[in-house]
This record gives C-alpha cells, sequence and structure tokens, in this order.
C-alpha cells in the first residue's frame, strides 16, 4: 500500500518540511511517485522511518542515522538490540539526573518582591503560583534549584524585564529559523540552542548539555511545556528537542 507524505507526516508525528527534508539528503527516500510526481511511500519506507525516529529519539544526527541504517550487517534484531542498550542507558542517565528544570524557574519567581501591578507587567497573565509548590516538591532538593533561587531572590522588575527582552528576542529568531526550512540539526538551530542554554545558566543556574537535554525530553512530555512552544509556532517543540540533541552532541 503507498501513502502519500501527508498521511506518513500524521501517522509518524512529524512535519511534512520534515519528510522532505529526509528526501532530500537521501535519509528516507520515498520508493515511488504518483503519475504527477508526488511522493508515495511504501510499507517498508515506514518501517524506515519508524527506526530514523528511534534513532532521532536517542540523539543521534541524521548523518550517522543514515550509515547505521545503511549497515549491510545491521538487520531488525540489531536494531533493537542498540537501541534497547541505548534507551537503558538513557534512563538510567534520567534517573540520575538531579538537576532542576524550568518549573524551578518559574517557583523561584515567588521570592520576588514586586507588586501585583509589577507582576502583571512582567508575567502577564502567567501565574507563577501555580507551579511553586509542584517544583519545590519534585526538585527543592537539588543544588541547580537552590542556585536558582539564590539568583532570583536580588532579581527585581527590571531584572525580569530584561530576562523576558532577551527571552522573546531569541523566541522571534528560532520561529523565523523553523519558517525558513533550516534543518534543526543545522548550524543555525544548533547556535540557537546554545543561546537558550546559555541564557539558563546566565540567569539561573549551570545549564550543563546534560541537564539542557532533559529539559529537551521535558519538552516533548509534559503538555504545558509543549503549549507553550506550540503557541509560539506549530511544530516548534520537536524542532527545539532536536536542535537541542543535536547541539549538545556537537559540543558536549
Amino acid at each position: 500500500m503507498a501513502h502519500t507524505v501527508g498521511q506518513v507526516a500524521k501517522l509518524a508525528g512529524v512535519t511534512v518540511r520534515t519528510l522532505h527534508h529526509y528526501d532530500e539528503i537521501g535519509l528516507l527516500t520515498p520508493s515511488g511517485r504518483s503519475g504527477s510526481g508526488y511522493r508515495r511511500y511504501s510499507e517498508a519506507d515506514l518501517e524506515r522511518l519508524q527506526l530514523i525516529r528511534y534513532y532521532r529519539e536517542l540523539g543521534f544526527p541524521l548523518d550517522e542515522i543514515a550509515v547505521i541504517l545503511d549497515d549491510p550487517a545491521s538487520g531488525p534484531g540489531a536494531h533493537l538490540r542498540r537501541q534497547h542498550e541505548l534507551l537503558t542507558v538513557r534512563i538510567k542517565r534520567l534517573q540520575e539526573m538531579v538537576a532542576a528544570i524550568e518549573f524551578a524557574m518559574e517557583a523561584s519567581k515567588m521570592e520576588i518582591q514586586l507588586t501585583p501591578q509589577e507582576r502583571f507587567e512582567v508575567f502577564g497573565d502567567f501565574d507563577p503560583d501555580a507551579y511553586a509548590e509542584e517544583a519545590e516538591q519534585r526538585w527543592g532538593g537539588t543544588e541547580a534549584y537552590r542556585e536558582s533561587n539564590r539568583r532570583t531572590s536580588s532579581y527585581r522588575k527590571q531584572d525580569w524585564q530584561r530576562f523576558k527582552a532577551e527571552t522573546e528576542d531569541w523566541g522571534r529568531r528560532i520561529v523565523a529559523l523553523l519558517a525558513s526550512g533550516a534543518p534543526a540539526d543545522g548550524p543555525a538551530a544548533m547556535e540557537l540552542a546554545e543561546e537558550h542554554r546559555q541564557q539558563i545558566s546566565r540567569w539561573f543556574y549551570e545549564c550543563t548539555y546534560e541537564i539542557h537535554t532533559g529539559l529537551a525530553d521535558l519538552y516533548l512530555a509534559d503538555e504545558r511545556f509543549t503549549a507553550h512552544y506550540e503557541a509560539m509556532a506549530p511544530g516548534l517543540t520537536e524542532y527545539l528537542a532536536e536542535a537541542i540533541q543535536a547541539n549538545a552532541i556537537s559540543r558536549a
């Protein structure tokens, strides 16, 4: 059975732009074309896409995935064993990772002495109180959480306004990059991912590459973060997560 690019995008949970990019770089070339020249994907193509998605979730860059998948010695069983081993290591790493994540950033804002008017000017309709208790319960014992609280306890209205301006400027640039069709594992996207990591380190706590990839997982797993980034631009959550993973592999 042949599938259109739109059907495949919906089935796999990827964008049509992503499938076009995979075709352009030779990672996933559809087996057929319609009479009008439109891409048509076979069941074997879908199986390859599933493997690509698995390896992307594990943080592999696209060029390495191509080498792995095209290795004649790597059959289905070998792929499953490799993925099982990598996932086991990743789960252990995530379980051991005690670094605070962005919920801690929101919780730390509770110590800021702002008037109700100032809080609205800085945060708008967002209510940091809604996250404070959850953040403290989950990450209150971590060094990153304590460091974030220590730093932000001295921040005032103008400090938060500078932070907000920085994040909004970064947001405009990554949305524009996504719209341009630039790949998530390309140099421009990785540079913005690195800027995102450094911003966290500068304002809140030392955000290592390990912590940053943990945040990328959170953005995809927690619907509140997903909703935030998707409100900026559809597809941005996955795009940012992929850029963070690629940047960590490239620089760490």
